[in-house]
């Protein structure tokens, strides 16, 4: 909450709005009961008004009647926070990628919405994740990713380890009643699975064991990790690079195109529907996961054919990742919610090992993949717009396709209607 004071005769205080839950605290003699009441009922009116957007869409409805979720859930501000809370602040997410903390002392940082968290690999190989910010007047305390000894923070210089532990800090002669051990970095729960790492931001992670992999695996891919696991979704493949791109549309218009079945693909991406047997394509539900597979077409046209082999899997792990597996590679697409019209989409791309040299073949692949990419950014601003429009507000379900879509959005429903 910002504060700003205005001059007249007297000092005159300006409230901004609170966000949701937040209360007021000004410490004006007199006026801390009212203010602070204000404002849970300010907080309440708001998150009741969003809480009826959110029974706008019917989860019970079957598809082939059912209308999709209304503009609201991919243009309302208040929405978009109550995601942030209900979806993002909840369960595992993925947040990068094991080859980014490969040795000792590597890091990498980030944010999901107000969260500012630092992945490292500790001295002794351990997978941590904290806040990051420094717990003396609470700066950044590191930056994009790398190797380092230890973190300092760029502000007044307090110092702390890879395991989180205060080490240094500067002038604090004369302070009292302060313990060290009291001002360490906050932890958070952190795994991995296969070449991807997770944070859970729901609690704290006071425990100096790392999180056993395997309640991870059921927790986030439910009943489909074998098969994710047995077609390849693994930590065999060699890292290749990393692209990202800053979209303006919500980050549900990106994970909707991704799960139409193919629905737009010989109409937006005639280049890669060459590629595909598009009659093939399957659908496959799980618990927060949807497994779409395609056949490679059998026209052996050099380039897609070699790139995307005899069969390509696309798996959607809820609420915002996805595993493309498709001949030799393996790619992964991260969206990141920004605000309501804005998301961030970070491709992970890996190879299989024998091909990791031929500079020409992941060239070419990468171009054919990058195009791809600028056709769907294209959808999805357009979409974006259109959801903007008072031309539109609810749209209908393809049964025989969008059946991964309905899916999708009878999870979100399931936990923003908690």
């Amino acid at each position: 909450m910002q504060m700003q004071m205005a001059m007249n005769i007297q000092l005159t205080p300006f409230i901004s709005n609170p966000r949701q839950g937040q209360l007021l605290n000004l410490n004006f003699p007199n006026k801390h009961s009212t203010l602070t009441c204000c404002a849970i009922r300010n907080s309440d009116l708001k998150l009741s008004q969003t809480q009826r957007l959110v029974h706008h869409f019917n989860p019970k409805t079957p598809i082939e009647e059912a209308v999709t979720p209304p503009t609201s859930w991919y243009t309302h501000p208040s929405f978009f926070h109550l995601e942030l809370d209900r979806v993002f602040y909840r369960g595992w997410q993925v947040v990068g990628s094991t080859e980014q903390i490969k040795d000792p002392r590597d890091y990498f940082t980030g944010r999901l919405g107000d969260v500012e968290y630092v992945v490292c690999r500790d001295d002794s190989g351990i997978v941590r994740a904290f806040h990051n910010v420094c717990r003396h007047h609470a700066s950044l305390l590191a930056y994009g990713s790398g190797k380092k000894s230890c973190f300092v923070c760029p502000y007044h210089g307090w110092t702390y380890g890879f395991n989180g532990a205060l080490l240094k800090a500067t002038r604090i002669s004369g302070m009292r009643n302060f313990n060290v051990n009291d001002f360490g970095l906050l932890p958070m729960k952190v795994a991995t699975w296969g070449p991807f790492v997770l944070l859970n931001l729901e609690k704290e992670n006071l425990s100096k064991k790392e999180v056993d992999s395997h309640n991870v695996s059921k927790e986030w891919l439910g009943s489909s990790s074998e098969i994710l696991s047995t077609n390849g979704v693994d930590s065999s493949l060699s890292y290749v690079c990393r692209r990202e791109y800053t979209i303006e549309c919500n980050w549900k218009v990106f994970c909707d195109n991704y799960l139409d079945g193919g629905y737009h693909v010989p109409y937006a991406h005639k280049g890669l529907a060459s590629g595909l047997k598009l009659d093939s394509y399957s659908i496959t539900m799980f618990e927060r996961v949807s497994i779409q597979s395609c056949e490679g077409s059998s026209e052996k046209n050099k380039g897609n054919y070699d790139r995307l082999g005899r069969k390509a899997i696309y798996a959607f792990v809820y609420p915002n990742f996805m595993i493309n597996r498709y001949g030799p590679w393996m790619d992964t697409n991260l969206v990141v919610p920004l605000g309501p019209n804005k998301c961030q989409v970070i491709f992970d791309y890996y190879l299989e090992h024998s091909l990791k040299d031929d500079k020409d073949f992941i060239e070419k692949s990468l171009q054919d993949s990058e195009k791809v990419q600028i056709e769907d950014i294209v959808l999805c601003e357009g979409v974006q717009k259109g959801l903007q429009s008072p031309a539109y507000r609810v749209g209908r379900y393809a049964p025989t396709v969008e059946q991964a879509m309905h899916h999708f959005h009878c999870l979100l429903y399931e936990n923003l209607a908690k």
